[in-house]
């Protein structure tokens, strides 16, 4: 179930990322409440079950509950990257593209793919954010990707896939470092409790495509399209 080089990526990044943290502080991102933030772009994405929500959120209480200063995903916002089509950049709107182009493309290029069903266990973190551990239960999600890849390398449409990096993983990002932190060694060490931490598996059946903000915050998130699978 849990691909091994997988689990040794979430692990590496996380040990990584703490050292990080306990040498230097976490990376503090001082725009996630900024009004004048423009970073737009366009992403596919899953959304996790209710149960797998609830179970994520009583994790973040448990962090809450030593640094509430920190920015907490709320259910409405937690979501796994299936492609980051348009990554967000300064100035982007929707006005630039033609929509239908985008939809009728990843129509094609997921025509026939499987449901596939995703594990949510344990979590990893980077200097400035913690994420969830998330792996597909089979290659579906692998080729789906790779199908989305070869469909937009092959068109004219404008896209940044892979620019940033190739994403490989199925992780949700749920914290992200606005301050740095007051009680850092209680909270790393919450974090090591919750490192094989079971939260739930949910089955990707429907994927969205929105118009989103860097955070995914509801509130600056337009839905585009669903695609059933």
């Amino acid at each position: 179930m849990y691909n091994p080089s997988l689990k040794q990526h979430y692990q590496d990044l996380y040990h990584s990322s703490i050292n990080q943290i306990k040498s230097e502080g976490c990376s503090v991102d001082h725009v996630i409440n900024d009004p004048n933030d423009d970073r737009n772009g366009i992403t596919l994405l899953a959304r996790p079950s209710e149960t797998v929500k609830t179970n994520v959120q009583q994790f973040l209480e448990s962090l809450k509950a030593i640094e509430p200063e920190q920015y907490y995903y709320p259910n409405s916002d937690l979501h796994m990257t299936i492609m980051s089509i348009i990554s967000c950049y300064s100035g982007f709107s929707m006005e630039q593209i033609n929509t239908h182009d985008y939809i009728d493309l990843i129509k094609t290029a997921i025509r026939s793919l499987p449901s596939f069903k995703i594990y949510f266990k344990g979590i990893s973190a980077s200097p400035s954010s913690i994420i969830i551990c998330g792996y597909p239960e089979n290659d579906a999600l692998h080729q789906m990707r790779g199908n989305l890849r070869a469909h937009f390398r092959n068109s004219e449409l404008e896209q940044s896939i892979d620019k940033r990096y190739t994403l490989k993983t199925a992780h949700a990002t749920v914290v992200r470092f606005q301050k740095p932190l007051v009680d850092q060694q209680t909270y790393l060490n919450m974090l090591d409790e919750f490192t094989t931490h079971d939260f739930g598996s949910f089955t990707v059946n429907e994927i969205e495509l929105v118009f989103n903000d860097w955070y995914q915050k509801t509130d600056k998130v337009q839905q585009l399209a669903t695609f059933n699978l």
